[in-house]
């Protein structure tokens, strides 16, 4: 994971995700990312990236909790 540094209260992070398989897989992680407030996410399948914009209180250990919940 690479973390950026933005204004206080911003963030960006690209996220590796492993055990994708299919796009489905992708576009379940970015809609559960999406799905927080303050997150604007896209998940890459063929990369097995996810690109993570955030403001508010939204930490980058918080995101990757929500992929391992989504079972990645």
């Amino acid at each position: 994971m690479t973390a950026v540094t933005h204004p206080p209260g911003t963030g960006q992070v690209e996220l590796v995700i492993g055990g994708m398989t299919c796009a489905s897989c992708a576009n379940r992680i970015e809609k559960k990312l999406n799905k927080l407030d303050g997150v604007t996410a896209t998940v890459n399948y063929a990369t097995e990236k996810a690109r993570v914009d955030f403001t508010g209180d939204v930490s980058p250990e918080a995101l990757i909790a929500t992929v391992e919940q989504a079972g990645y």
